[in-house]
């Protein structure tokens, strides 16, 4: 069985990292539907992807309404991204404090894909729709970015986004992108921030 290496943290607020989260052949494929996004018109202005308007520059889709029910297999995201959601991890991430123990009945959730490229960023924000938040990030090495590290500017925290690393942590935290920065390169070249953000949670079903 593969292991999987993560890191929980009870503070400054609860939250799990994993580094080389995913294997080679997951990042083929993940690639694969990166680069095709990373085209004219594919990725959509916050008022078109549900970000929260005038809070980011960045572009994003929606995958879920892209791939519905019984096509979501189309997608090597949705397919591969479903390791999160393994027992182990979601387990992992309930021990670190009890406020994330809904996270094992998790039965909902939705997938978005961000790319972030010169100037661009999203200022600090919370989530509360979701109860919980996960961020897996992907760039193209060797790294020509600098900035787009994740702050929590309420806790004096940030994250450094490493290339394929994730991080899980509760909806309510108040979060944001730190602008990007990079040179000589063209918007479709694809070396910016790549993030594949994962809202989820348990949802009521009616009977």
């Amino acid at each position: 069985m593969e292991t999987i290496r993560g890191s929980g943290f009870r503070e400054p607020f609860p939250h799990l990292i994993f580094n080389n989260f995913y294997n080679e052949q997951e990042l083929d494929l993940i690639w694969e539907e990166l680069n095709f996004y990373t085209k004219p018109n594919k990725l959509f202005e916050a008022k078109d992807f549900g970000g929260v308007v005038g809070k980011t520059n960045s572009h994003a889709l929606e995958l879920d309404s892209v791939y519905l029910s019984k096509y979501r297999p189309l997608s090597n995201i949705l397919t591969v991204n479903r390791k999160l959601f393994d027992n182990d991890i979601l387990e992992s991430f309930a021990k670190i404090h009890e406020c994330c123990e809904m996270a094992t009945n998790c039965n909902n959730d939705t997938t978005k894909i961000r790319y972030y490229h010169d100037k661009e960023y999203y200022e600090p924000h919370t989530d509360m729709a979701y109860q919980f938040l996960s961020f897996s990030y992907f760039y193209k090495e060797p790294k020509k970015f600098s900035g787009g590290e994740l702050i929590f500017p309420k806790h004096d925290y940030q994250y450094s986004c490493e290339n394929n690393s994730m991080i899980i942590f509760p909806g309510w935290v108040e979060h944001g992108v730190k602008e990007v920065s990079i040179d000589n390169s063209d918007y479709y070249d694809g070396q910016g921030r790549y993030c594949i953000s994962n809202f989820f949670g348990y949802k009521h079903k009616k009977q």
